[in-house]
């Protein structure tokens, strides 16, 4: 008789309605498996807690040798410069002096997906930077994303597992539309406020250079009087931030599965290097308590009305490594790896991640040497009494690999005050696993999230919960996720639920029928006392606000054919270049296009290659064969309405209007007056006006898309 066969047949189902109940691998029943052993409720987790270890060694080791989570990714070397000091702060030597530059790797990643599946998935996007210093390595492992599914790392492998590909068939791949997902979210109210940020067009980023960084969790830093201030980390992207839409991510998914990945390695070969801003919010330590929300809570924002940004100094990315699996892949990140002036704080979902992160690099590096690749090392020496282990690369010498010592006259001595030194945080509380009550709003961020959304960003927000929601067969999961969208805003419910053929509730009987299948279900972590947000403005968390005053590293497509105006394209082309764009011509094959001048014009792309999902607007040039050639062409009429669908810039001169009128942009009878009031459709028939459509086209284009322009579903994306 199988195992199997046993535990079916021989023994008696312990728990309610015939399901045993959770037990360790040990086969010790589970009281609590949503809370890590803490001492008192918002103490540090306790490294007795042999539940959270279990279950999170077992996740950890769960793959060979992909990364479990961050599997897909890429990364660059650069530099991280002091703007301004933080020495009344901070005794850590990087961030004290101006103009001091520390060498850094950064790898950015999607979360859910394998190494081989696209980059534009709808995902959070990994964030992690690896700082070089003089006091050794310092590793910022975050996310585009600036909060989190979970308040509590034990229920770390319950998220993954839930949006990872089901464990039955394996399907589906870097999506997180599926049943098991939502049934995890429909049942876990304290990711309400992380599924506003992933539905919204953070998910799926036009550039991994248009990207914010968030270190999530909170820090302390620490001062030359050891007194603590709490920090939260932030990147921000000087090109702005900036996303693709849905259909759009679909398609490029199909293309060019490598999009962010080649986009990234291009624009540092052309020396277009990226760049973030770094800056901190702190709390001093002791005033945290006046806030509406707990610094220790990882799925909760600190609005910046609250707690206002500190510019500290800037990032930029200025050389690809040259060897992807020694640099981008053997990169090994932990939070543990801090620096003097730096420490934890004891968010549960870091004190967690301290563990976590270490004992995964060693299952998937192999050793616990894997600090001594050539992309981990330190700058400064490593000494110490460690020795041997798989793949060691060090040589000591001599006998002695002890302390103390006196065969070595006592080296290597402790560094003392000098070295690193935990905060002496005052801990008091008996031993529990629970949360803290100031842990159970979850539903008060959400709600502010949704209302400083554009009206733009809000229909997207609906559109991601229609489409992933759609998705799912379990009806009841479909049901409780509606339910739940009306405790963040009634009318978000009402849209969706349309969507899915569902009705709403008022939000007092969708709780009430929600706490009911919490409770059938076992989740203890029902939401508690909701906080006040309706005087905070927080315009920070729309995309709307963002920089839109460069076409820096944009690509533009031209399209042409034999007969094109060479004259025309010189010009916009000099325009957009001078402003930073990478210009793209793409002709019907890759032979050389005759310009009306008689000179060849040698294309980039093919209308068989390229597509309009690649590049951020279009231009059409005059000439009339080539307008004509053009018109015939129905990857070309595709091509500038798929764009026109996706809210992109469009610009036309001289005959190369006409290309735009055939396209079906416009309704039927629309006239050339009706397409140039189109929002970011710029154009005009006179080389007079050449240079005038130029700099509106550079307008355009830095402002990204138009999204309110009207009725483009009529064209099809």
């Amino acid at each position: 008789m199988s195992t199997d066969d046993r535990n079916e047949k021989d023994e008696a189902p312990r728990g309610p309605g015939n399901c045993p109940e959770l037990t360790t691998n040990q086969g010790v029943a589970v009281g609590d498996d949503n809370n890590s052993l803490k001492a008192g409720q918002r103490g540090p987790t306790l490294l007795e807690d042999f539940i959270l270890r279990e279950k999170i060694t077992h996740f950890d080791h769960e793959r060979i040798p992909e990364r479990v989570v961050h599997a897909r990714g890429e990364g660059a070397h650069g530099y991280f410069e002091v703007t301004n000091s933080l020495k009344k702060l901070t005794t850590a030597k990087f961030l004290r002096k101006v103009g001091q530059k520390t060498r850094v790797f950064v790898r950015f990643s999607t979360v859910a997906g394998s190494r081989g599946s696209t980059d534009l998935a709808r995902d959070v996007r990994g964030f992690a930077v690896k700082f070089y210093t003089e006091d050794g390595i310092f590793d910022l492992v975050g996310n585009n994303i600036p909060v989190f599914f979970i308040q509590d790392a034990i229920k770390f492998p319950d998220v993954i597992h839930a949006v990872k590909p089901e464990q039955d068939n394996e399907i589906p791949q870097a999506a997180s539309a599926h049943d098991t997902f939502w049934d995890f979210a429909s049942l876990t109210p304290e990711s309400t406020h992380m599924l506003m940020w992933v539905m919204s067009d953070r998910a799926i980023p036009r550039s991994l250079r248009m990207i914010e960084g968030f270190g999530v969790n909170t820090f302390r830093l620490l001062d030359e009087d050891g007194k603590a201030h709490f920090v939260k980390f932030h990147w921000k992207p000087k090109l702005g931030l900036h996303s693709v839409v849905w259909d759009e991510a679909q398609k490029i998914s199909g293309k060019n599965s490598d999009y962010h990945r080649l986009d990234l390695w291009q624009a540092i070969e052309r020396g277009q290097y990226p760049e973030w801003e770094f800056a901190i919010q702190t709390i001093p330590e002791g005033e945290e308590g006046q806030f509406p929300f707990d610094v220790l809570d990882a799925t909760k924002v600190w609005p910046e009305q609250l707690a206002p940004l500190q510019k500290v100094g800037r990032l930029v990315l200025d050389r690809n490594p040259d060897n992807f699996f020694a640099e981008t892949e053997q990169v090994a990140f932990c939070p543990s790896h801090l620096v003097p002036g730096i420490d934890f704080s004891e968010d549960p979902l870091l004190q967690g991640r301290l563990f976590s992160y270490l004992d995964t690099q060693l299952s998937r590096l192999g050793s616990p040497n894997f600090h001594e690749l050539p992309i981990n090392r330190p700058e400064n020496a490593i000494v110490n009494n460690q020795r041997d282990g798989h793949m060691r690369h060090m040589v000591n010498k001599g006998p002695v690999a002890y302390s103390p010592n006196s065969l070595a006259k006592g080296c290597p001595f402790q560094a003392g005050g000098k070295g690193f030194n935990s905060f002496p945080a005052p801990q008091e509380g008996k031993k529990v696993r629970e949360r803290s009550p100031r842990f159970g709003d979850h539903f008060g961020q959400a709600e502010l999230f949704w209302r400083n959304q554009a009206d733009y960003e809000r229909q997207h927000i609906v559109d991601a919960f229609s489409f992933e929601l759609s998705k799912v067969d379990a009806v009841p999961v479909r049901k409780r996720m509606v339910d739940l969208l009306t405790q963040v805003d009634v009318q978000l419910a009402e849209r969706v639920a349309k969507n899915l053929g569902l009705t709403v509730d008022d939000p007092a009987s969708a709780m009430k029928r929600l706490k009911a299948e919490w409770s059938k279900f076992g989740v203890t972590s029902a939401p508690g006392l909701r906080q006040d947000y309706s005087k905070v403005k927080a315009p920070e968390l729309s995309m709307a606000h963002t920089v839109k005053d460069t076409i820096q590293t944009r690509q533009i497509a031209v399209l042409v054919a034999d007969g094109v105006d060479g004259a025309q394209v010189d010009a916009l082309k000099a325009a957009l270049t001078a402003g930073g764009a990478t210009v793209e011509v793409v002709a019907p094959s890759m032979a050389p296009v005759k310009r009306s001048d008689g000179k060849p014009l040698a294309p980039q792309k093919s209308l068989r290659t390229a597509a309009s999902v690649f590049y951020d607007a279009v231009y059409v040039p005059g000439g009339a064969d080539s307008a004509a050639a053009l018109k015939k062409e129905g990857a070309a009429l595709h091509f500038v309405a798929e764009a026109f669908a996706h809210y992109k810039p469009l610009a036309a001169t001289g005959e190369g209007l006409d290309l735009l009128l055939a396209s079906n942009i416009l309704p039927a009878g629309g006239s050339e007056a009706d397409l140039l009031k189109e929002p970011g459709v710029v154009g005009a028939r006179k080389p007079a006006d050449l240079q005038q459509v130029a700099q509106q086209f550079v307008k355009a284009i830095a402002n990204h898309r138009f999204f309110d322009r009207k009725d483009v579903g009529r064209v099809p994306a």
